[in-house]
C-alpha cells in the first residue's frame, strides 16, 4: 500500500532532491503533496514520472497524508510541523528548529535508529529531527569507533556552497565568471586575482577563489552557529553527552559536498588494523584504503559517506586522524531524512 506524502519546501534544493530520492529508491506512493510558496503555488513538479501540482501551507492542508518531509527555514517548521502531527502524519524536519529539543529524535539511522518510532507497532505520529548536513557525515564514521570508546573529538569543515542552498550555487557561478573573465585583461599578472562586479549577498565575503571561516552568525565565545551545531548533535546523535567535540567550518567554493579533517581521540589502544576495519564494516560507509582518498567531486550524487586517509598520530596518544566526505543535499539532507522514514514505515529500500 502506497503512502500518502507531503513535502514542504518542494521547489527548493533539498526538496527538488526530496522528489528525486523518492524515485530512486522507489518509495512507496499513492499521492505526493508538494507545498512551497505563494509564488511557486499552481506550478507543477515531476517525481515518480507524474506531475504535481504545488500548493501552499495553509490550514487543514496535511489532512490525510501520512509522512511530510520539512526542507525549508527554521520559522515554517516551528509553526507547521506540530500540524502535520496534529494531522496525523509523521514530520521529518529537516530544519534546526527540534534538533536538541529533548521531546524529539535526531536521527542518523545507521547511529541510532532505536530512537525511530516504528508505526506498525503502534508508534504515535512525532516530529523527527534531521541534523545538520556536517553532522551526519560526522557520526556515521564516529559510529564505526565508537566501541573503542570516544573521548575527544576535532572536526574542520570544508563546506560547499550548495548549503546554502540554489542562492550560494548562483553566488558562486555568478562571481567565477567575472573573475575568470576579468582575468584576460591581465594574464601575465601572477597577483591578479580577478576583479568580481557582483557583491557578497548569500556569504558574508565574495566566495568565488575564496575561503571563508564562517558560516552562520558568530556567538559571544568566537564558534560560528554551524560549529555549534555539530557540537552539539553530535553528542545527543551518539547518546555521549561528555563527548569533547570541538569545530572549526570553513566555506569553500566547491559546488556541492562537504569534506572534513578529523581527529578522533579513543579511549582504548587500537591498531591500524582495527580502526580500518570498523570502519570497512560499519553501514553507510565508502572506504578508500592506504594513500587514496575521496573529494568532493566524487561524492557529489552518491549516497554513501566516504572515508579515507585514516592514520595515527605520532604526537596525541589514540588519536587518529581521517577525512570524510558526503553528499551534503543527499546524505546531509534528503536522502537522510528518506532512509528516516523506510524504518518509520519498515520499506525496503
Amino acid at each position: 500500500m502506497g503512502l500518502n506524502i507531503g513535502i514542504v519546501g518542494a521547489t527548493g534544493m533539498v526538496g527538488e532532491a526530496f522528489m528525486d530520492i523518492l524515485s530512486r529508491h522507489n518509495f512507496p506512493i499513492s499521492s505526493l503533496r508538494p507545498f512551497a510558496s505563494a509564488q511557486s503555488e499552481g506550478s507543477k513538479v515531476t517525481a515518480l514520472n507524474k506531475e504535481w501540482t504545488v500548493e501552499i501551507l495553509k490550514p487543514g492542508c496535511f489532512n490525510g497524508l501520512d509522512l511530510v518531509f520539512f526542507s525549508s527555514g527554521d520559522d515554517i517548521s516551528k509553526e507547521w510541523a506540530p500540524e502535520a502531527v496534529k494531522a496525523g502524519a509523521y514530520a521529518v524536519d529537516n530544519s534546526a528548529a527540534f534538533r536538541m529539543n529533548p521531546d524529539f529524535p535526531l536521527i542518523v539511522p545507521e547511529v541510532n535508529p532505536h530512537l525511530i518510532p516504528i508505526h506498525n507497532t503502534g508508534a504515535k505520529p512525532t516530529i523527527i529531527a534531521n541534523p545538520n548536513c556536517s553532522t551526519i557525515q560526522l557520526v556515521v564514521a564516529l559510529k564505526a569507533l565508537k566501541k573503542f570508546g570516544l573521548e575527544e573529538v576535532r572536526v574542520a569543515s570544508y563546506q560547499s556552497v550548495s548549503g546554502a542552498g540554489k542562492v550560494g550555487r548562483t553566488e558562486l557561478i555568478k562571481q567565477s565568471e567575472e573573475a575568470l573573465n576579468s582575468l584576460t585583461t591581465k594574464p601575465n599578472d601572477p597577483l591578479f586575482i580577478g576583479e568580481i562586479q557582483t557583491p557578497p549577498s548569500t556569504f558574508a565575503h565574495e566566495i568565488a577563489f575564496n575561503c571563508i571561516p564562517q558560516i552562520g552568525s558568530f556567538n559571544d565565545l568566537g564558534f560560528c552557529s554551524e560549529e555549534v551545531k555539530i557540537m552539539y548533535e553530535t553528542k545527543k546523535i551518539l547518546e555521549l553527552p561528555d563527548l569533547k567535540v570541538s569545530a572549526f567550518t570553513v566555506r569553500v567554493p566547491s559546488l556541492n559536498s562537504h569534506s572534513e579533517a578529523v581527529w578522533v581521540t579513543l579511549k582504548q589502544d587500537a591498531t591500524i588494523k582495527d580502526v580500518t576495519s570498523a570502519l570497512i564494516s560499519a553501514e553507510g560507509i565508502t572506504f578508500h584504503a592506504g594513500n587514496e582518498y575521496p573529494t568532493s567531486r566524487l561524492a557529489a550524487g552518491q549516497e554513501p559517506v566516504y572515508v579515507g586517509r585514516v592514520h595515527k598520530d605520532p604526537h596525541l596518544k589514540n588519536t587518529w586522524l581521517m577525512w570524510i566526505v558526503a553528499d551534503n543535499i543527499l546524505k546531509g539532507a534528503a536522502l537522510n531524512g528518506l532512509q528516516i522514514a523506510e524504518r518509520i514505515f519498515d520499506i525496503k529500500a
